[in-house]
């Protein structure tokens, strides 16, 4: 058994000796059958909360009204939750009632997708009532039981359909697909910031462009923030080589294929609750993107960007068609690997330096000379040296 498992089977053994079941659960017995690498370890059991924290000597109520306890053993943190049943989903979200049952088939049946409803005992034997191996050897994502009704209960579920096929390069299959374009107004109901966090993961993956394509299909977008009737500017972005994109680049990209300015890229991001810090971020980029589009790097604009930017925008220029590939990424960092300086905190001077030289008080004229003397050392006009510059500053005052 490989290690994560491994390493979390005294785990189930604690458990299996004080008279309950446990098993692994959930994407990690997903990923093990794929052969995928394996994230977080996710174990169910017929025990109540109130026993798993009895049977372990450190826990954390996570979750506990629902049954899940986090169980932190030997360095690592396992989500232990008990066999449960869901009922009444008024809010599409989130259940009303959460009833503990001691069937793990029951607990299985209420979870989204058969991939995802599979589990596995300690010796790895796997429990498989709902076909979930066959359907990842048919590269399929399928509800468990009716669709409509698990899309009823979590209307977020259509949006985890779009992005495991975006991570996964797995069809979503017919009936859960009707299903999807039926159910997809629902997703009026759910949080920008849920439908946010599973986007960002569907343009993460590798097959971001199936994931994407399924989302315009179903008419998912029309319940994304900023997304409504702009089928055709996603379906722009489809056409264009977005696989080497990393998640910023993938949003960097979406704003260029919607033709937002700076202030319309702002308000777009914005809808989606981004920080400011992100939204600074991609709005610089696309920025540097456009201008790439058009011309080259100067030297002012490679200083500006620094290094991952002009990595990032030479991926974007390349994805949209422009004039980059992996041999402008390497000429261009090449060039601002010789810059004399890389960051303004290099300068040789400060503004302080520079009141002390003119003897006056400070006021724009420091931010305005310290831009000069930042381009000057930029373009070899003078050297990054705290005498020099003096001198170069001298020689300029003359003239």
């Amino acid at each position: 058994m490989e290690k994560p498992f491994k390493d979390a089977l005294p785990v189930l053994d604690a458990i299996h000796r004080a008279g309950e079941e446990a098993y692994f659960v959930g994407g990690s017995v997903r990923d093990r059958i794929m052969s995928r690498p394996i994230g977080d370890i996710d174990i169910a059991t017929s025990a109540r909360p109130e026993q798993i924290k009895e049977i372990f000597l450190k826990t954390v109520d996570i979750g506990i009204e629902h049954g899940t306890i986090l169980v932190l053993f030997k360095g690592a943190s396992y989500e232990v939750t008990t066999y449960r049943t869901e009922t009444g989903y008024t809010d599409y979200r989130r259940p009303d009632k959460v009833e503990f049952v001691t069937s793990l088939n029951e607990d299985l049946k209420r979870r989204d997708f058969t991939i995802n409803a599979m589990a596995m005992d300690s010796a790895g034997g796997l429990i498989d009532p709902f076909g979930g191996k066959e359907d990842i050897a048919r590269r399929e994502i399928r509800t468990v039981g009716d669709p409509a009704d698990r899309f009823g209960e979590d209307a977020l579920r259509m949006m985890r359909a779009a992005r495991f096929a975006s991570q996964l390069g797995f069809k979503i299959e017919e009936a859960t697909f009707t299903s999807m374009k039926k159910m997809a107004p629902l997703l009026s109901h759910i949080a920008v910031e849920r439908k946010k966090a599973e986007f960002e993961k569907l343009l993460g993956g590798k097959w971001r462009k199936e994931g994407l394509s399924i989302m315009s299909r179903t008419g998912i977008v029309e319940y994304l923030p900023g997304l409504s009737g702009r089928e055709g500017d996603l379906e722009n972005c489809l056409n264009l080589d977005i696989e080497n994109l990393d998640t910023d680049e993938m949003w960097v990209l979406l704003l260029y294929c919607l033709g937002f300015d700076k202030q319309g890229s702002e308000s777009f991001l914005r809808s989606w609750k981004m920080s400011n810090k992100q939204i600074a971020l991609l709005t610089s980029l696309l920025q540097y993107m456009k201008e790439r589009m058009e011309a080259d790097w100067d030297i002012s604009s490679l200083f500006e960007a620094g290094k991952k930017a002009i990595a990032s925008v030479e991926r974007l220029v390349e994805a949209a068609g422009g004039n980059a590939s992996n041999e402008t990424i390497e000429k261009w960092l090449s060039e601002y690997e010789n810059l004399p300086i890389k960051d303004k905190k290099e300068l040789a001077v400060s503004g302080g330096d520079l009141i002390r030289w003119e003897g006056k008080n400070g006021g724009p004229w420091v931010k305005e000379k310290m831009a000069a003397i930042e381009r000057a050392v930029l373009l070899g006009a003078v050297e990054n040296n705290q005498l020099m510059i003096k001198e170069w500053l001298s020689r300029c005052n003359q003239t």
